[in-house]
């Protein structure tokens, strides 16, 4: 089976052509070769597969909605970030939650940079940009060794904003529609007067099918939901060679897209049979037997249009799966700076689009750091423009009073 860097996470994620402005009209591309891991690396994957799993049951448990989208690449990626920028508990219940067993830090760090630069080159077919960012306030002390980690695995651009201007909530979330193609616009609703920093990662997919769907066979009709009513669809026809599978509760259909580096794995349950019921049993391990079992036949395929837009509160989901302390007041992210943080939110924006041509997705994970003592200390950075005087305190009358608009070296 190949490297399953076809991952879940990036088949959840969907599709297609490398860097934001590519093509996606190479001719005659060959077809995808692996991602070459390190010794040992394997078992990331399998890890952050077992993540995926376990993040979509937990995001629907908290859900109120009969959809759910999410990407657990997003999610990682800057849930690795903060993994970085924590210690002691806090750290560990973090590795916890991600799956992080039996790796070095250095390990783990060069894992994602082997894993985002390799999906980034594996189609140039398809379109895929991932981008990550660490955006602190004004004046607030952040250490180099945390930034310096997170540039060098994490490709991280490192910027600082003043959080108290009604333009900062703009220039961060205009940073977030540029990542993704203007498909996630406004992530961040808020900025926290108590907000200090932020970790974010955004990925965009594009891809075309391998097999494209011939639009004059869509044809409108009922699909079955969740809750028993009948709604109707666009629903996508054609009949031809794709990798399948079933068994007692499920079939499995692998779509591919660009050079057949990313594809769609679809699971389907049998009648009787619930997606819950399908996803109890699913795992890293299982989700791997299933691939391996894949073969090559000719399959009548019929697949709904559909686009879905949501936004999570990712905290519930992330105490769910053992991530506690990083969400109180005894948090230790003193590698990121001596002051105390906690993380005040998780906001997991994502979009998803499919038709006949392909399927374009998005996901921006945006993780939001406060300072724990209420109320925050200020900041007073004077490296702009000031009014000064010198007064006397008993009658308050101005000695001198003056405004400095240029300050040189002295």
């Amino acid at each position: 089976m190949k490297t399953m860097v076809t991952l879940l996470t990036v088949a959840m994620l969907l599709s297609s052509c490398s860097g934001i402005l590519t093509s996606c009209t190479e001719p005659d591309v060959r077809e995808a070769g692996d991602i070459q891991l390190k010794v040992g690396m394997q078992q990331k994957v399998t890890q952050d597969n077992d993540f995926a799993f376990d993040l979509l049951r937990q995001t629907i448990a908290e859900a109120n909605d009969p959809n759910v989208f999410i990407s657990p690449l997003s999610m990682s990626m800057a849930l690795g970030m903060a993994w970085n920028g924590a210690a002691g508990v806090t750290k560990d219940e973090i590795a916890q939650a991600l799956r992080l067993d039996g790796l070095t830090d250095d390990e783990v760090n060069e894992y994602y940079k082997i894993i985002r630069e390799g999906l980034l080159s594996v189609d140039p077919k398809t379109r895929l940009s991932i981008a990550n960012s660490i955006w602190y306030h004004d004046g607030f002390p952040v250490k180099d060794s945390f930034l310096k980690v997170n540039k060098n695995f994490f490709n991280a651009e490192v910027r600082s904003l003043d959080f108290s201007k009604p333009s900062a909530l703009k220039t961060i979330n205009d940073w977030c529609a540029a990542a993704t193609q203007n498909r996630i616009k406004e992530p961040l609703d808020q900025i926290s007067a108590d907000a200090m920093l932020y970790l974010i990662n955004a990925i965009y997919f594009k891809g075309s099918w391998v097999k494209q769907f011939d639009k004059t066979k869509t044809y409108s009709t009922d699909f079955r939901a969740e809750a028993g009513e009948n709604t109707q669809v666009n629903m996508m026809v054609q009949k031809d060679s794709f990798l399948y599978a079933e068994d007692e509760r499920a079939q499995y259909l692998d779509m591919p897209y660009g050079n057949k580096a990313f594809s769609m794995t679809v699971i389907l349950p049998k009648d009787g049979i619930s997606t819950s019921q399908v996803l109890e049993e699913m795992d890293a391990e299982s989700f791997s037997q299933v691939y391996a079992s894949l073969r090559s036949q000719t399959v009548n395929v019929y697949f709904p249009r559909f686009k879905v837009e949501q936004k999570f509160e990712m905290k519930k989901p992330m105490q769910a799966l053992g991530m506690l302390q990083a969400f109180t007041d005894k948090a230790d992210f003193s590698p990121i700076s001596e002051e105390d943080l906690l993380i005040s939110r998780i906001i997991h924006s994502t979009f998803c689009e499919v038709d006949e041509v392909g399927t374009e997705a998005a996901a921006v994970t945006v993780i939001e750091f406060e300072t724990t003592s209420l109320p925050m200390d200020p900041y007073f950075v004077a490296n702009k423009p000031f009014i000064f005087l010198i007064r006397e305190k008993s009658t308050g009358v101005i000695l001198f009073t003056g405004k400095m608009g240029k300050v040189e070296k002295h």
